[in-house]
């Protein structure tokens, strides 16, 4: 049996997938911290908080995916760019998600958010990893 979890393990779509959820967790807790302290110093919608927490975890999240995650030496621009892309997606997600939530007069900020964030993991791994990334060997 553990030798079938370290053939698993030595996969490199698996070391990608743990290593950008390493990335991912780091990236969460930088749009943890930014979109609550937006939500508890000032008055945006809760969704604009959120977007301003995301695009930063975002971009934390760019830069480590890139140098560690894919380790790309592709032109960073272009690669920046299909990366906003993809993170853009997943933000729609999460407005849907906060859409929902008024919706359903549903107002508790963290519980939303977790389940915004927890949305866009997916769609971020899997269209970095096939288009963003896919050149990386």
């Amino acid at each position: 049996m553990l030798d079938g979890i370290a053939t698993i393990a030595q996969r490199r779509g698996v070391r990608q997938f743990v290593k950008f959820g390493v990335v991912g967790a780091s990236g969460l807790i930088v749009n943890f911290i930014i979109a609550h302290w937006l939500e508890k110093t000032t008055q945006l919608p809760g969704f604009t908080d959120f977007a301003i927490g995301f695009m930063a975890g975002g971009l934390s999240n760019y830069v480590l995916n890139r140098i560690w995650t894919f380790r790309s030496n592709r032109q960073p621009l272009i690669e920046g760019l299909q990366f906003l892309t993809v993170s853009l997606l997943a933000l729609g997600l999460g407005k849907l998600i906060f859409m929902a939530a008024d919706r359903l007069a549903f107002h508790h900020f963290t519980m939303t958010w977790f389940a915004a964030t927890v949305a866009g993991i997916f769609i971020n791994f899997f269209l970095n990893k096939y288009w963003t990334f896919k050149h990386v060997n």
